[in-house]
């Protein structure tokens, strides 16, 4: 019998984990699960758990309700550390979002783990830090993200490539004008045309501050240098990204807009099974792919990204906080879709950068950045 591949998911309430319960629970016969962990959702994860039956459950409610489970029960922080400790996993995938993601990533890279990553956060925050201690400990970081799951499929030898292209649909406002983006509702900003996510990410988007994110991981995963990473627009997001190597051959990863696909791609690296799929791709229906350069005035989010990213240091978690920030109080109503950036601009302006930051002072930054983020917010 083929021994089953061991996994632990960290978010699994989210949408990226409980589409990968999904991809696992197709694929049941190759995962076994060892620990699920949500945030507050207990009730969710409840039923997550009497499903697939880990041995851990950790979440981060209030009350350290143990009630309806019986794996054992983790809490916080302390409970994703000891869940990332555990040398019984193959793989972890992080797929929360926000900075709680970075510690576990660390932890488990320390302790010889493979990862699945999902979280932003982790390489755009501390992208130098955990790109070396991966290398240090022989860990794979296999993205889960489309686009750099589309990369690292298309590379066979880093070392041939000149150029990393990575696709973005546009968002709701490609066609909009400058004007009309100013006077955006959240439910516009919320209507993404082709993915359903999260509400961060889907703002983020609309802004494109998340392949300004991108941007920033491509350059951690990779080694490219920002200058070899182009963003490309792409509305019908088909093509996930491509690679264009030294001798001009250019080579693509297509499918249909679908995250299962990459999630499966990455926790079941290197081999690839025959899992949930929307539908066989069909070049003939697909028809016609539109690409056209990014408008850098309209999106101002990119730029910053890339000036964020040659900067290094504590630059890039500066740009992560305050958008971060920002993005909240437009959802909050307090601020404009356009003064997200304006606002992200003028911390990183302020920011005095530390060039080669402990994991300590990025956390710090991280919060002094977002109470001034706060501040400016409730000064305007």
């Amino acid at each position: 019998m083929e021994k089953k591949r061991k996994i632990s998911i960290i978010g699994s309430t989210g949408s990226i984990g409980t589409q990968a319960l999904e991809v696992i629970e197709k694929l049941h016969d190759k995962f076994e699960i060892i620990a699920l962990a949500g945030g507050s959702n207990v009730e969710l994860l409840k039923k997550q758990a009497e499903k697939f039956r880990p041995k851990y459950v950790c979440h981060n409610a209030n009350d350290k309700t143990s009630d309806g489970f019986s794996a054992k029960i983790l809490y916080g922080e302390e409970g994703l550390e000891q869940i990332c400790s555990n040398k019984e996993n193959d793989i972890i995938l992080i797929s929360c979002s926000g900075k709680i993601g970075l510690k576990p990533t660390l932890k488990a890279i320390e302790n010889g783990i493979n990862i699945a990553l999902a979280n932003k956060e982790t390489l755009v925050m501390a992208g130098d830090i955990v790109m070396k201690k991966a290398k240090e400990h022989g860990v794979k970081i296999i993205p889960v993200d489309s686009e750099h799951c589309a990369i690292h499929q298309c590379i066979k030898d880093i070392s041939q490539v000149d150029k990393l292209i990575i696709t973005a649909s546009g968002g709701p406002f490609l066609h909009k004008s400058i004007d009309e983006m100013k006077k955006a509702t959240v439910k516009e900003a919320l209507s993404h045309p082709r993915w359903h996510m999260g509400k961060k990410i889907t703002v983020d988007s609309a802004t494109l501050m998340n392949k300004g994110l991108e941007i920033i991981e491509a350059h951690h995963l990779f080694g490219m240098d920002y200058d070899d990473i182009e963003v490309v627009i792409h509305p019908e997001s088909i093509v996930h990204s491509a690679i264009e190597y030294k001798d001009g051959s250019v080579v693509a990863q297509l499918g249909l807009p679908s995250m299962h696909i990459p999630i499966q791609y990455a926790i079941s690296y290197p081999e690839r099974f025959e899992g949930i799929k929307s539908k066989s791709f069909s070049f003939a229906e697909a028809a016609r792919l539109n690409f056209e350069k990014p408008d850098f005035e309209k999106f101002p989010a990119l730029g910053l990204a890339y000036r964020a990213g040659r900067a290094g240091g504590t630059a890039t978690v500066c740009l992560n906080a305050a958008n971060e920030e920002a993005v909240y109080a437009f959802l909050e109503g307090k601020i404009t879709l356009c003064q997200i950036v304006d606002i992200t601009q003028k911390m990183l302006e302020e920011h005095k950068i530390i060039p080669n930051p402990s994991i300590d002072e990025i956390f710090e930054v991280d919060e002094e950045i977002r109470e001034k983020t706060k501040e400016l917010i409730r000064n305007l």
